[in-house]
């Protein structure tokens, strides 16, 4: 038996040989063809369950001619959906799966689970998948689905991870996750087998704990067909693989699922649930939809008996990128390494299957598991395990239903998490199905985050794939930034504004200006790979190490540069390039329809006019902020707008978020079935906005329009000519400033915008980028969707009633959930904190009363003005009545986790130009 210190040796020593179970060594093979020889943790529980692989004969049970919803794959996250749609009492579902349960990626897993993520969805996910699978399904069958609760401990070797763990600690009490920062000594005595003199602390959580895949998966599809019998028999089928989609298009050209087509006939169908993991993305193309994920080999290996380590909690130590889980009475060793081997040509006939373990890539967390745990170096290797696992580009699931093709939804791309999230991320897909959306906030693993230029750009999701895989364990710090993937969708003034200085943010595909540095221009290089598969890495590369001057908790070396933006601002005037936002046209007979029912505000004003709204979902939650402008019907000139008749809106959404708004809308049109056009601009206009008391100076002498009070109000848009070319300019702010915002063509651009610098040079205009927006917007109180305002907070939970059109009779998607919340009284109220010690917050920390969590922040950043930290947190009555009106309970003092913070509901005081106390204040 090989011992892991002499793989260490070995492999060091000599690269293309790997240990061998018995005597001597063997030739490394890195064919990706799969051996299923292989003993592996689960051996005994699937010879049990499922009896010997044998080749299938057929379906296990007859295919219905008919079903309401059908899963492809008997994964985790196919399991799991299939409990949940009969748990919630859908009829006629039914679950394919190509070959037995568990049999491609899932029977493989370490199956840990953690409660800690840097996510308030995510802690609520893994909480649903903990219940689920402690709890709720051995309570229904009686079977006990093997889960173990032995604890999880993350290991910190600096300040700054143990800062990040704290972070987690202060979130997962919002949530009751109960954890503890241990000292080195602490952590000796709870894991006497541990290396600890080279700590900084842990962070350690009782209740974590491991799951059997086989049990798992077993137990949740005999609780599915339990509660079949009251249904009408929600059916696994195994031996039955899909062969096709059929696709129907409806009478006004949407593609919708009809049917599902295997070897042994078709079932009629409106729903399809892809989660076929590794295999998604062939099963994508039979629909012709895209699955932007790549699939990798990840592989552990399983130690021989350790003395002394039963018991013990299971270990992740970030920094070595390694994780130790509790094996009985041995521990598997994995991690994520710079180099994962890619599975190129993903076969449809792997099952039950594994790749030979490459050394050479695994070596390197047998020496981070042999720090940590010493006793390692002398103990034998039982067994490797190494298999295939889907990964996506942001290392996050892909679900929800396809903007391709109505009615087929995905639930796949888990990177080696499925397990974990599984139970979660099922409920949710569940919902989704039957409501049309799910209940929690779920954009962070909606399919339609991603632009659609790039869930079929093989070369970007590779790249993305592998950075998300290499930095998994690494510190999630607040103002982190990709290197892969970088520079797909530039703006018109991306070389203009990189040559003073910029340094970028990418935002799905596109580059948008983060802060300008004084020391010149900071290109992002195509992507380096950090040195592996043998790319040269970058040496001496600028914005790397500006980038590098993030990682902290702490204010960056260019908090004082950003300072200097926002103050610019404030006294004199800034330019923005916005060019990245999505630009949209709603035209055609029903489109006053269509706009009276998609956005709350009342957007039915004459031509020239500009709202500020919400869009919403038929719970009442927020799917969009927005700003939507009133068109002329007279002929206008392109590109500025298209040719229409009937009615006619301009839509300008966040960049970021584009491609979910372009796709809640389209959905909403099709299910509403209004007669007219969503026509998408974004690359062919450019967004310049210049804010502050001297942008109506500025401006006056390059637009050939009066811009006083009277004649260019606030809130309206005009077509206008700046230095000589056509621009539709919209008097708005989101920095609480006067300002405008002009649309540009993209060629005019760079002229336009040179015009403007020259002219604001002598008035002290500067550029600044998206950190100076975030600051000015927090000391304002702009809301910032997906922070402060996601799918799961309405607009009065919000302080947005304004944007809602109540007081009309005006009925809009939303509104009856809204009068109920009304009626019945906010449960939730978005309170402003500032904080009166000069501190850092991002989000995440914990906001108590009286002793008691009620509540988290959302969204928190430095307010340059006033010189506070401001943030922005939901709370919540721990009696599970009404937040009061006020948010605040009398006589009451909030403190936040770290530090003491005084609440109030309005934005926090400022000089008198900062119009406040609200957003819909009206400007000089």
């Amino acid at each position: 038996m090989a011992l892991l210190s002499r793989a260490l040796r070995v492999a060091t020593a000599h690269p293309g040989w790997i240990p061998s179970q018995g005597l001597g060594l063997r030739p490394l093979t890195r064919a990706a063809g799969p051996t299923t020889k292989k003993s592996v943790p689960y051996q005994r529980t699937l010879k049990e369950e499922q009896g010997p692989l044998v080749v299938a004969r057929g379906p296990s049970q007859p295919l219905p001619s008919e079903a309401n919803v059908v899963v492809i794959g008997g994964g985790s996250l196919g399991c799991q959906t299939l409990y949940h749609l009969a748990k919630l009492g859908v009829s006629g579902a039914v679950l394919l799966e190509r070959e037995r349960l568990t049999s491609g990626t899932t029977w493989h897993t370490a199956g840990l689970l953690w409660q800690l993520r840097p996510s308030d969805v995510e802690v609520e996910l893994l909480a649903h998948t903990r219940r689920v699978v402690s709890h709720d399904l051995e309570e229904e069958t009686g079977l006990h689905t093997g889960w173990i609760q032995n604890g999880g401990l993350f290991i910190a070797s600096n300040r700054q991870r143990l800062d990040e763990y704290k972070r987690l600690m202060s979130l997962g009490k919002a949530y009751g996750v109960e954890s503890h920062v241990l000292s080195p000594a602490e952590t000796k005595a709870l894991y006497p087998l541990m290396k600890v003199d080279d700590l900084y602390g842990t962070l350690y959580v009782p209740h974590d704990g491991t799951m059997d895949p086989a049990g798992t998966c077993t137990t949740l599809a005999r609780a599915a067909t339990a509660r079949g019998a009251q249904l009408s028999h929600p059916q696994v089928i195994e031996n039955c693989p899909v062969t096709g989609i059929q696709v129907r298009t409806d009478d006004f050209g949407v593609r919708r699922v009809a049917a599902v087509e295997t070897e042994h006939g078709s079932i009629q169908t409106p729903f399809v649930v892809n989660c076929a993991g590794v295999w998604a993305g062939a099963v994508g193309r039979m629909a012709g939809v895209k699955v932007p994920l790549v699939a990798m080999h990840h592989a552990y290996v399983v130690t021989e008996r350790i003395e002394g380590i039963q018991n013990m909690p299971n270990v992740r130590d970030h920094d070595a990128s390694v994780y130790l889980r509790l094996q009985g009475d041995a521990l598997s060793v994995g991690g994520y390494e710079a180099n994962p081997i890619f599975w190129e040509e993903v076969s449809d006939k792997f099952a039950f299957g594994l790749f030979d373990l490459d050394w050479d890539v695994f070596t390197q967390h047998i020496e981070g598991a042999i720090n940590r745990v010493p006793v390692l170096e002398k103990t034998g290797v039982k067994s490797t395990v190494c298999g295939p696992e889907s990964f996506t580009p942001d290392h996050k699931p892909l679900l929800g239903e396809a903007p391709e093709l109505r009615g087929f939804f995905l639930g796949c791309g888990f990177n080696s998490a499925g397990m974990m999230l599984g139970g979660g991320c099922g409920q949710e897909l569940a919902h989704w199905i039957i409501h049309g959306r799910p209940e929690k906030d779920m954009y962070g693993y909606d399919i339609r985050r991603f632009h659609h230029s790039l869930t079929d750009h093989r070369h970007w999701i590779r790249e993305r794939s592998h950075e998300s895989y290499a930095k998994n364990y690494s510190v999630v710090f607040p103002h982190d930034e990709p290197l892969a993937g970088r520079n797909m969708r530039r703006g018109p003034l991306h070389e203009e504004l990189l040559g003073q200085g910029c340094v970028f943010q990418e935002r799905h595909g596109w580059e948008r200006p983060g802060w300008f540095s004084p020391c010149g221009a900071a290109p992002v290089l195509h992507y380096d790979y950090y040195g592996a598969y043998g790319h040269q890495v970058h040496q001496d590369y600028a914005y790397n190490r500006l980038l590098g001057d993030e990682y902290t908790f702490d204010f960056p070396p260019h908090h004082d540069t950003i300072k200097k933006e926002c103050l610019a601002c404030r006294g004199a005037a800034a330019m923005f390039d916005m060019s990245y936002f999505g630009k949209f046209y709603l035209v055609g007979q029903d489109a006053r329809k269509a706009a009276d029912w998609l956005f709350s505000a009342d957007v039915s004003r004459p031509p020239g006019s500009t709202v500020y709204t919400c869009m919403l979902n038929h719970r009442g939650g927020t799917e969009s902020d927005l700003t939507v402008s009133r068109l002329d019907p007279e002929p206008q000139a392109p590109p500025l707008a298209p040719a229409f008749e009937g009615d006619g809106y301009y839509l300008a959404v966040g960049g970021a978020v584009a491609q979910h708004n372009w796709s809640h809308i389209t959905s909403v049109l099709q299910d509403q079935r209004f007669r007219c056009q969503l026509i998408d601009s974004s690359e062919d206009l450019g967004m310049i906005s210049i804010q502050g008391p001297a942008s109506r100076a500025i401006l006056q002498e390059v637009l050939d329009a009066d811009l006083s009070n009277e004649a260019f109000p606030f809130s309206t848009h005009k077509l206008v000519r700046a230095a000589g070319h056509l621009v539709r300019a919209m008097r708005l702010s989101f920095v609480g400033e006067l300002g405008w915002e002009l649309h540009v063509p993209r060629a005019a651009c760079v002229p336009v915008y040179k015009a403007i610098m020259a002219v604001g040079a002598k008035l002290g205009l500067v550029n600044a980028g998206y950190r100076a927006i975030d600051s000015l917007s927090i000391e304002k109180g702009y809301r910032h969707w997906h922070a402060d305002l996601r799918p799961d907070d309405s607009p009065l939970e919000a302080g947005l009633a304004f944007t809602c059109k109540l007081k009309s009779a005006v009925p809009f998607l939303g509104r009856e959930a809204l009068e109920q919340q009304r009626a019945s009284g906010l449960h939730r109220r978005l309170v402003c904190f500032t904080v009166d010690e000069k501190v850092p917050m991002f989000g995440l920390e914990a906001i108590w009363r009286n002793g008691h969590v009620v509540g988290h922040v959302r969204r928190a950043d430095f307010g340059f003005t006033i010189d506070k930290t401001i943030a922005y947190g939901y709370i919540w009555d721990p009696s599970g009545g009404p937040v009061p009106r006020t948010a605040l309970w009398p006589g009451d003092r909030l403190q936040g986790d770290r530090d003491p913070a005084g609440a109030s509901q309005t934005p926090p005081a400022s000089p008198p130009h900062i119009f406040h106390p609200s957003p819909k204040t009206k400007h000089p």
